[in-house]
C-alpha cells in the first residue's frame, strides 16, 4: 500500500513538473505576442502619418480621441436620513 502512495505521489510530481514547463513556455509566447501587438500599433501610427503627409485628402480619418470623463455627480447624504 505504501507503494502505491509513493508511485502516486511521483506522478503527482511529473505532472506538476509538466505544467510548470507549459506554462513557462505559454508564459513566453504571449510576452512575444505582446511585443508584436505594440510593434505593430507603432508601425499602423508611423505609416498613418506618413500617408497623412504624402495625401491629406486620402488620408484616413483618425478615430476621435475620448474626451476626459465627466466625474460622477455625487450628492451628500447624511447619515440621519438613512437611519429613517
Amino acid at each position: 500500500m505504501l507503494t502505491f502512495h509513493w508511485l502516486l505521489t511521483g506522478a503527482a510530481l511529473l505532472m506538476a513538473g509538466a505544467a510548470l514547463l507549459r506554462a513557462r513556455r505559454v508564459s513566453r509566447r504571449l510576452e512575444r505576442l505582446t511585443d508584436s501587438y505594440w510593434e505593430l500599433r507603432y508601425e499602423h501610427g508611423q505609416l498613418r502619418s506618413r500617408l497623412a503627409r504624402l495625401d491629406p485628402e486620402a488620408a484616413p480619418e483618425a478615430p476621435p480621441a475620448p474626451g476626459p470623463a465627466q466625474p460622477a455627480a455625487t450628492a451628500f447624504v447624511p447619515l440621519s436620513s438613512l437611519k429613517r
